[in-house]
């Protein structure tokens, strides 16, 4: 799961970014409306956290462009606490939720995750199946047929990606807009390592599950079960 942080309070979204990526999450994060806008329109994140009161470009009116733009993305409003006006106008622009500063962390993510939920999407809390083989997001453990071992974070988040989106090719430019962000220098050489190491550790597993290349689209799991 990727998430973007609009907050210009710099030690605050430092702060989130941690909890965030402690608990399993792709994180990126920015300080102000325009540069939020930008990062939001690219539709590679599964949820935002937006700061209302945004140097550039406030948070409302970012809703506003990227729900006019058609984004579903989830969007979760860091408000004010007292800011009613705000909270109302967000949630009539197609905002999820709002948590009030100061948030206690336990809320904001029970908040995230059932933003989530409504929206169609696999939490960390949940587990991900697939032929003969089931991923725990939230723990990166694989297990088949009895068999466990422990992914490493991005092992975990390529898998995730490649389980749900099922019988659909993912390319390595979606794979590294998912995993590394829109404006990553990471090259697709990144994307053919971690997928050597998974393709090991299902050979690891003896699972059914394969990972096939399909030369000039990219790549697209096959369970022979």
């Amino acid at each position: 799961m990727r998430l973007l942080i609009v907050e210009d309070e710099i030690h605050l979204a430092e702060a989130l970014t941690q909890i965030l990526r402690k608990n399993h999450y792709s994180v990126d994060a920015v300080h102000d409306g325009q540069s939020g806008l930008d990062n939001a329109l690219s539709g590679i994140y599964d949820l935002l956290l937006l700061d209302i009161m945004l140097p550039g470009m406030d948070g409302i009116s970012i809703l506003k462009s990227i729900r006019a733009e058609g984004i579903a993305t989830p969007v979760i409003l860091l408000t004010a606490k007292g800011e009613v006006d705000d909270k109302i106008a967000g949630l009539d622009h197609g905002a999820d939720d709002y948590v009030a500063k100061p948030f206690n962390t336990g809320e904001l993510l029970a908040r995230i995750r059932a933003a989530l939920r409504r929206k169609g999407e696999v939490v960390p809390d949940d587990s991900l199946k697939y032929g003969d083989i089931e991923l725990h997001p939230s723990s990166l453990k694989l297990s088949c047929q009895g068999k466990e071992l422990k992914l490493i974070l991005k092992e975990s988040e390529l898998l995730e990606l490649l389980m749900t989106r099922k019988s659909a090719a993912t390319s390595k430019e979606q794979i590294i807009e998912k995993l590394w962000g829109f404006d990553s220098e990471v090259e697709h050489n990144n994307v053919e390592v971690y997928i050597s190491f998974l393709r090991k550790k299902l050979a690891f597993l003896q699972s059914a599950v394969k990972i096939n290349t399909i030369r000039g689209v990219g790549y697209v799991l096959e369970a022979n079960v």
